[in-house]
């Protein structure tokens, strides 16, 4: 029997396989053999018939595992929430709490469209970095629960941005937060950010993604604490076993309630306004303070429609110690970036030149220009807040008027107090010593709605000279429509009377006595403080 030479290429898929062989017959003398390994430069490999086999067998199950492979490959999507619906992996637990959350989402399915709607330009990119973590893809639907995906939402917690950070949290993942900038709001820094923690969390509480979606929002520490009372108590420790806040026990609910309702959408069939399954957005770095009225003119972009994409600047210009960088529209970025390059660096900024006063302070200067005194500080050269009368101060201008940088942080807030609430509309400015409490208890209003109305949180604070809004329905007759109300402290003196008094403030006796917690029929004291509010457009 002639012996025959086998000849095969072997290559690595995801095993090492023979991809194929051939059959040649021996050769007569060495030149042959010699002169066709030369040709085709294959390695000589002497088999038997039943390795002959072998490697067909082998071939044939290569070709199998590469059908099997093709099977296997994730699809490709048009529509991001096809992409997102087609990873969902936590098991949603069809109980109370879940259809609760899941019944109210499908019964507004106006909330649901407006939702995905405002999630188009960023949810490709969020999606993107949670596959580069190798992470649950139902966070993604995280920023629903939280903020209803507005990037510029605010909750009574002071909880700021996309993705609810806290001041505290904030500082704490290197968010930065100053007069000019809001890392919180920034989608980007906020979206890694947030990731980051929740990888803690996931690490912190053993493995268990629900409970470290918990505490996302209540803090891991409250988990942990409930964590160790049902260890002590030889109870389980999975999310549906813990005694955590009511607000937490409805989190998590709504976010599996929200992935069961896209897994299962042929089911509930809610209109998720779809969204490209492809880059939206891009960043380019400004490198240095730039007008955001500059920044749109250069990005050929409607001035709000670029503050939209980033409401992480306060103001009108970015901050002067950075960042500076810019979501943009994909198809944008480059045009931006050359116009950028051409932008003589005096061209970025408006200035104006300002000659101190008498009187003059350096944070009552930067007030005045709506600026900040480390702005002044930096582009004088000024060390400290030492300045003197007839010195010319550089000052920072926007290139428009403040009102058309619709939203800026003031500006927001001014809509915001302008939002009908009530009958009518007070506005208060605050007093020394002042409290929300004491001013709620005053008006006779929660003190949540008190600071809802004026874009704060119940725990933030206020400060002297400061303007509340206040909303009712009704008004005492100090209270009028359009009144401005201050606290003022008046001192008790020789011959007054508590009817002289609200006389000559235009207030009601019952008022000042319930002010100041008196009893009418007793005497006043000279010297005695009373609290008074009085409308300074009647006073």
């Amino acid at each position: 029997m002639n012996k025959t030479y086998l000849y095969c290429f072997s290559g690595l898929l995801s095993l090492s396989v023979l991809s194929g062989c051939n059959l040649t017959p021996a050769f007569n003398t060495d030149k042959e053999k010699n002169q066709y390994q030369a040709k085709n430069q294959t390695p000589e490999l002497i088999a038997s018939p039943e390795e002959v086999v072998d490697a067909l067998t082998i071939a044939a199950l290569q070709l199998e595992v590469g059908e099997l492979a093709k099977e296997l490959k994730t699809p490709e999507f048009e529509d991001v929430w096809d992409r997102i619906s087609y990873q969902l992996s936590i098991n949603v637990p069809q109980n109370r709490q879940v259809v609760t959350e899941r019944n109210w989402y499908a019964k507004h399915p106006s909330y649901i469209k407006r939702v995905s709607a405002r999630a188009s330009p960023f949810l490709h990119f969020i999606v993107e970095e949670i596959e580069k973590r190798e992470m649950p893809i139902e966070l993604a639907l995280l920023p629903i629960v939280e903020s209803a995906f507005d990037p510029f939402a605010y909750s009574h917690g002071r909880a700021s941005g996309l993705w609810q950070f806290i001041p505290g949290t904030g500082n704490r993942f290197k968010l930065k937060q100053s007069w000019w900038y809001d890392g919180r709001r920034d989608v980007i820094a906020a979206t890694r950010a947030a990731l980051d923690y929740l990888s803690f969390l996931h690490k912190t509480l053993d493995g268990d993604w629900l409970n470290a979606i918990a505490a996302y929002n209540s803090g891991e520490g409250r988990v942990l604490r409930a964590i160790k009372r049902n260890r002590q108590k030889h109870l389980p420790t999975d999310f549906w076993s813990l005694d955590l806040p009511k607000e937490t026990s409805a989190y998590v609910p709504k976010l599996l309630a929200l992935a069961d309702l896209l897994k299962r959408n042929d089911e509930f069939n809610l209109a998720w306004t779809k969204i490209s399954n492809q880059p939206a957005i891009a960043v380019v770095d400004a490198k240095s303070q730039i007008d955001l009225a500059k920044a749109a003119e250069l990005a050929e972009m409607d001035l709000e429609d670029l503050h939209h994409l980033n409401p992480d600047y306060n103001q009108w210009a970015t901050d002067p110690n950075g960042p500076h960088k810019f979501i943009l529209p994909i198809e944008k970025a480059n045009a931006f970036e050359v116009a950028l390059a051409n932008l003589p660096n005096n061209k970025r900024m408006s200035w104006s030149r300002y000659i101190v006063k008498s009187g003059d302070t350096l944070g009552g200067i930067a007030q005045k220009f709506n600026t900040s005194l480390d702005v002044l500080r930096d582009v004088n050269k000024i060390k400290g807040r030492l300045i003197r009368v007839n010195q010319a101060l550089l000052i920072p201008t926007s290139s428009i008027a403040l009102t058309d940088y619709t939203l800026t942080a003031e500006n927001r807030l001014v809509k915001k107090q302008n939002t009908k609430q009530a009958s009518n509309k007070l506005t208060y400015i605050v007093q020394s010593g002042d409290t929300f409490w004491d001013i709620s208890r005053e008006y006779d209003v929660s003190i949540r709605s008190l600071a809802k109305w004026n874009g704060m949180a119940p725990k933030d604070p206020i400060k002297p000279g400061q303007k509340l809004v206040i909303w009712k329905d009704t008004v005492t007759k100090h209270q009028s429509e359009n009144a401005v109300m201050r606290a003022i402290t008046y001192r008790v003196r020789n011959g007054d009377s508590l009817a002289r008094i609200a006389k000559k403030f235009k207030v009601k006796i019952v008022d000042i006595a319930k002010w100041n917690q008196l009893d009418t029929d007793k005497y006043l004291r000279v010297g005695q403080a009373l609290k008074l509010y009085v409308d300074v457009t009647r006073t």
